[in-house]
This record gives structure tokens, sequence and C-alpha cells, in this order.
């Protein structure tokens, strides 16, 4: 696999995304447990035969169009047409001068919204992205070198990320992070997602309540043929729950608000979720849903 990236960094993203549109179908059509999660998931959220459908082949593209993004030179912007939907919003949130936490679902292409905002906003207010390292050595690798870019900074998902981005925050940066991803055991609670407890990270809610930075959802949808990306950023919206007195808050409360802004930013475009990532997995040493 190491050796046939460089060849598929170069190819169009619309054969890319053929590729991966059949690409998706082969791994739902061979894998049973992938083929059963991605159908209970879809159905939590009530999305439709169509929909789900399409989120397979989709799924496909996300992985097939990563070499382009990852493998150009680190100053070459992004090779494909990028179009900004609510990019006034961010304009508004950095004059403010202080930190913000963009909030980005696993869905479209979240590799492609880091890197547009470091190439719009970058020079004004630089991002670090929090990520879960690979197991496999040579991608874990290409992950920390590939999406390491100008104004853009990697996090790994782990207490050294954290103080990481707690540090960019406290210094007015900006951070992303995926909040729907299954965090390490003690760092998440049960809350409800699409209706289901699912063990949901405290990190996004506090990164906001804690350092009092400002917060937004950014997405990106990825365009059919191969026609490019629309990058969208909106409010958060269902609002985090308010501070007591001295300081604290209900982290279960905090985690179920963020989950809700996700369930309303994934019905909007519900073709383009990975139904298929392992949402409602048991970390081994949690504690078990109530």
């Amino acid at each position: 696999m190491p050796f046939l990236l460089p060849w598929l960094s170069r190819r169009s993203l619309r054969l890319l995304h053929a590729l991966g549109g059949l690409m998706g179908w082969l791994a739902f059509l061979l894998s049973p447990s992938y083929r059963r999660r991605l159908k209970a998931n879809a159905a939590l959220a009530g999305v439709g035969a169509d929909e789900r459908s399409a989120a397979v082949a989709d799924a496909g593209r996300l992985v097939m169009e990563l070499p382009r993004l990852w493998l150009r030179p680190r100053d070459e912007p992004i090779a494909d047409p990028v179009r900004w939907e609510g990019a006034e919003l961010l304009d508004e949130l950095l004059a403010r001068g202080k930190g913000l936490v963009l909030l980005t679902p696993h869905m479209g292409s979240f590799e492609v919204s880091a890197q547009a905002y470091a190439e719009r906003f970058g020079v004004r207010q630089p991002i670090t992205v929090l990520y879960r390292p690979a197991r496999q050595p040579w991608l874990r690798e290409l992950e920390e070198t590939a999406r390491a870019r100008p104004a853009l900074a990697t996090a790994p998902a782990n207490l050294a990320g954290v103080r990481l981005m707690l540090r960019a925050l406290r210094k007015g940066e900006t951070v992303g992070l995926l909040p729907d991803q299954v965090p390490p055991e003690g760092m998440g609670v049960w809350a409800p997602f699409f209706g289901q407890p699912a063990y949901t990270m405290t990190l996004a809610a506090r990164l906001v309540l804690q350092t009092g930075a400002a917060v937004a959802v950014l997405w990106t949808e990825r365009l059919p043929q191969g026609a490019g990306y629309v990058v969208r950023a909106l409010p958060l919206p269902v609002a985090l729950p308010k501070k007591a007195a001295d300081g604290s808050y209900d982290e279960t409360a905090a985690a179920a608000a963020i989950n809700r802004s996700m369930e309303a930013v994934i019905l909007r475009k519900p073709s383009q979720y990975l139904w298929g990532y392992h949402r409602y997995k048991h970390p081994r040493q949690a504690e078990p849903a109530a």
C-alpha cells in the first residue's frame, strides 16, 4: 500500500471518487460485521435505504481521496475547487481575538475541513487538530507528516494532545476535533446519540467551558463527479449548559448537548456520514452505560 499511494495522489479526484465508491461497496459486501453495524447505526437515526446506500459508497470515497490530500507539496493549496458557506461566521468569531473550537463530525471530507481552514484563516489564527494515531507504524508516520502543514498542527488523542490544545486556546488560537469519536476510557461519559447510549468525549465541551473559547461547527460536503468540496461553518445547534458560580458544570449534560448538535448537523446530509464507524463500542475499562 505505501508504494501505491504516490501513484494515487496524482490521479484526478473524479477517478479517485469513482474507485472509492467501488471500494466502499466491496467493504460493505465482504464484511458482515461492518454491514450489520452500518445498517444498525443508520436505522437508529431513521436514515432511509437510498441515503444509506449512498453512504456506503461515500465511505470509500473518503479513503481514496486521502492520498491526493496528504501527498501534495506542503505549500500547495488543495488541488480541487473549494467553496465556502458561512465563512463570515468564522470572520466574526476570529475578530473577538479569543480561542476558537471547531467541531467536525465523521461526515463528508473532514480532512479538507482542517486544511481549508488553515489556507483561508491560518495566517490570522493557526489551527491544531486532534487525531487518533494509526496502529500501523508506516501509516502513523504518514499521518504525522502529511497532516502538518503551514498554520496547521496536529495533536494526538491522549493527555499530551489535550495539553497542546489547551495551550493553543490560551494563546488565542483555533483547535479542531471530531466530537463523535469514541474517546479512551476515563476521558468520556455515556450520553445519548440518536437515542442510544454512546461513550462520548468530555473534551469538546471542556475546551469551550473551561477556556471561554468560541465554538462553531465546521464540515465539508463532498461534491459529486469529483467537482470539489463545499466547506460549511455554522453555529453550534444546541447550546452548551451554563457553568455554576464556582465554575463547575454537568459533564454528562454538556456531552449530551454536543451529541444533539452533531445529530442535527449529520441529518443535514446523512448520505455523507460514516454510519459504519464503531460509534457505540464500549472502551475496555469504561463504566457500563446506565
